[in-house]
């Protein structure tokens, strides 16, 4: 078996074997949505409004609120000042059509570098039973280990979007990149 570097490992403590669940979600949904023109990140199937760019930049604001407003109390990175989710609680996936595909790219990739930093910071600063900021009516608080699993699952179900919407788009499909895959961004007229 050839090892990947988003594999998580095969035998590790609970945080390493989370974390690398996570990442390894991250990976894929990476790769499903790697290599794009814009006319590929606003492809849609049926009568969904969701597309690729759309995905992107929802899950590129769900890194930044999860380790920054849910876990630390902290205002979201500054990428989000100008932002319409006073008027559209959709709003990352109606104006994605507004960014182009190297927007979105590094929205995304800058929010994962973010969260990986937050979260390593985190775990060396108590674990995941460690409570978050964000807190339930009568006190309660989650714990760091609740937010990643609901990030996991969060992943989860736009990574399934996100494999029939590429489908669609070029064809591409399967579970994991091939091996030795790295993320390339933006496709254009000279890669495509």
């Amino acid at each position: 078996m050839t090892e990947t570097w988003w594999e998580p490992p095969l035998a590790g403590t609970e945080a390493e074997h989370l974390i690398g669940a996570l990442d390894r979600l991250r990976t894929t949904f990476r790769y499903k949505v790697d290599e794009l023109d814009a006319a590929g990140m606003q492809a849609r199937i049926g009568a969904s409004t969701i597309t690729l760019g759309g995905l992107l930049k929802h899950l590129a604001a769900n890194e930044d609120y999860m380790f920054t407003v849910k876990f630390r109390g902290e205002p979201m990175d500054s990428h989000w000042d100008d932002n319409g989710w006073r008027d559209d609680n959709d709003w990352e996936f109606n104006s994605a059509a507004d960014n182009t595909p190297e927007e979105l790219y590094a929205l995304w990739d800058g929010a994962v570098a973010r969260s990986r930093e937050r979260v390593t910071a985190a775990l060396a600063d108590g674990g995941l039973d460690q409570p978050a900021h964000i807190s339930w009516p009568d006190g309660r608080h989650a714990s760091l280990r609740r937010l990643v699993f609901d990030l996991v699952e969060e992943y989860g179900r736009h990574t399934g979007h996100a494999d029939l919407l590429r489908e669609a788009v070029d064809g591409r499909v399967g579970e994991d990149p091939p091996p030795g895959w790295h993320p390339v961004g933006a496709r254009t007229p000279q890669t495509a």
